[in-house]
C-alpha cells in the first residue's frame, strides 16, 4: 500500500509486475479539501495567515491538474467511499471488476 501525492508513480511499475489490487486517486471537492487544510493550517501556525491563505488558493487551482497527472499515471479517480467499499471487497476477497 502507498499513499499520498506520489503513490502514483509507481503504479505503472507495480502493474508490471503484477502487485496492484487497485490504485485511487481521492476525489474529493475542491471547496471542502481548502477549508479543510486552511483550517488545519491555520490552527497550527504553520505560517501567516496570508501566506496560507495564497498557498491555499494556488492548491486549489492546481488540484484538477494533480488529478489528471494521477490518472494519467495509472490511478483510478474516486471519491473516498468508493475507494472504501473497493479496499474491503478487495480485503473480503472481491476483487473490483470496473
Amino acid at each position: 500500500m502507498a499513499e499520498g501525492i506520489f503513490a502514483a508513480e509507481i503504479v505503472a511499475e507495480c502493474h508490471r509486475r503484477g502487485l496492484v489490487a487497485g490504485a485511487y486517486a481521492l476525489r474529493r471537492p475542491r471547496g471542502a479539501t481548502f477549508v479543510r487544510r486552511l483550517a488545519r493550517d491555520l490552527a497550527e501556525q504553520r505560517k501567516a495567515p496570508r501566506v496560507l491563505l495564497r498557498r491555499g488558493v494556488e492548491l486549489l487551482r492546481a488540484e484538477p491538474a494533480v488529478l489528471r497527472r494521477q490518472t494519467g499515471l495509472g490511478a483510478e479517480a474516486a471519491r473516498a467511499g468508493e475507494v472504501l467499499r473497493r479496499v474491503a471487497g478487495l480485503l473480503a476477497g472481491h476483487p473490483h471488476r470496473p
